[in-house]
């Protein structure tokens, strides 16, 4: 059970998470709710603290679902197995538990997210200036739609609002949506933001105060494509990529205090968790010798050393919202399952052949040449999903939707997540935990 408390990083302490429920400490010292909610300086601190905390530290949801996705899909090994959680991941199956704490943190994380994100579409109404109270309600509307996507990706059920302390207190208790209702919802938020953020862009008072690091019509097109793809809406998923500006970056910034969460907490150390040699993967999946995507990613001698590079190599360093790539592989996977093979074809190319990308992403390898059929042109693009994008969070909605062999004995090492024990606790409409 998720509290709409809360919790502005910008103005009030840091938070405790307890059980299952945000719970709000008072500081004298500290500007009270309803001024913050009733300033406009107010609600630009808290759009800064919902990116801080869906990316930062070790318990934020974009270290954990990093970290979970890529044990439990196998491109990542624990190195040192003292690290019991991590370790219980990697070997997947019902040695992942409900107190288990990276999913627990994942959870976490998003249900803060999204109980203050409502905060900020609720308020966001409060500031005179039409850009910087569009910018700030689209914002609540992205990291709201982020938080349901991302739950989503793990769990076969999620909640996709938060409830008040007095609903909980009075026996009204969260409920549950499938995770295609609540992708429903999450891509209903996304579609409103496209429309105002479109006709009202952010003010110049916005960016001042807010930055520039998520282009925040970009991102929402770009969740809303990966949605879609996830939904098997194929034309509302291509017209979605379509709409991304491939020239633009949106990242995740970090700087010296808020640190990249994954270089800081797994790789600088070495004692972790690691990537794995040919990012995992084997056989018919395994990457060209000569991909480019290899050295960015896995180092210059991954055949002997592998060491995670890509976007976790220094504290400061940036992790893209999404990448060019993911939206031509998107426009790529939906042609290809509508059947347009030339189509997904050309898109495919896009992405083997790209020299130019923005991140330095770059395969630059020669155009596909396998065989001309649906099985074969998907299972390339799996392939370019898996190296494209690795470390991205996505590889386990992935592997299910290309019905790749899953638990036990697969490519996979859980289907779905359990439900965190402390939602269960606090919850009794908390559904029933998947077999694997």
């Amino acid at each position: 059970m998720r509290f709409k408390n809360i919790f502005i990083i910008a103005f009030l302490p840091l938070l405790l998470v307890t059980g299952a429920c945000e719970q709000e400490y008072e500081n004298p010292n500290a500007a009270t709710s309803e001024a913050v909610l009733n300033s406009v300086d107010g609600l630009l601190g808290m759009v800064v603290g919902l990116k801080r905390s869906y990316s930062v530290g070790a318990t934020g949801a974009l270290y954990g679902m990093v970290s979970a996705n890529g044990l439990t899909t196998k491109e990542l090994y624990v190195i040192n197995t003292g690290n019991g959680e991590l370790a219980a991941l990697e070997a997947g199956g019902g040695t992942v538990g409900n107190s288990n704490a990276f999913i627990s943190n994942i959870w976490a994380s998003c249900n803060i997210v999204m109980s203050n994100s409502e905060l900020i579409i609720e308020n966001a109404s409060n500031i005179p200036d039409a850009g910087t109270a569009t910018a700030v309600q689209v914002y609540g509307h992205f990291f709201k739609a982020l938080a349901i996507g991302t739950m989503a990706q793990f769990w076969e059920k999620v909640p996709t609002e938060t409830g008040s302390a007095a609903d909980f207190l009075n026996g009204d208790f969260v409920t549950f949506k499938s995770r295609n209702d609540a992708l429903a919802d999450a891509i209903s938020l996304l579609e409103s933001g496209v429309s105002a953020i479109s006709a009202t862009p952010p003010s110049a008072y916005f960016n001042s105060k807010v930055g520039t690091d998520i282009n925040i019509a970009d991102a929402c097109n770009a969740l809303l494509a990966r949605y879609y793809n996830m939904l098997g809406n194929n034309d509302k998923a291509i017209e979605a990529a379509n709409r991304v500006n491939l020239t633009r970056k949106s990242v995740f910034a970090f700087d010296a205090l808020n640190q990249n969460p994954v270089y800081r907490t797994a790789l600088v150390n070495n004692n972790t968790y690691d990537g794995l040699y040919n990012f995992g993967l084997k056989d018919d999946l395994a990457p060209s010798a000569a991909d480019g995507r290899i050295a960015f990613y896995l180092g210059a001698n991954p055949q002997t050393n592998v060491k995670v590079q890509g976007f976790f190599t220094s504290d400061t360093q940036e992790i893209p919202v999404f990448l060019p790539g993911e939206m031509m592989l998107i426009k790529a996977e939906a042609l290809a399952r509508k059947n347009d093979l030339s189509g997904a074809i050309n898109e495919l190319n896009k992405v083997l052949t790209k020299n130019d990308d923005i991140f330095g992403v770059n395969a630059n390898l020669p155009a596909y040449s396998g065989a001309s059929t649906q099985a074969a042109v998907l299972q390339e693009i799996y392939k370019n999903r898996c190296i494209e994008m690795y470390m991205s969070g996505q590889k386990l909605e992935d592997s299910r939707r290309f019905n790749r062999p899953g638990p036990p004995n697969g490519e996979r090492s859980r289907n779905y997540y359990p439900y965190p024990l402390r939602e269960r606790d606090n919850n009794p409409n908390t559904p029933d935990d998947p077999a694997i």
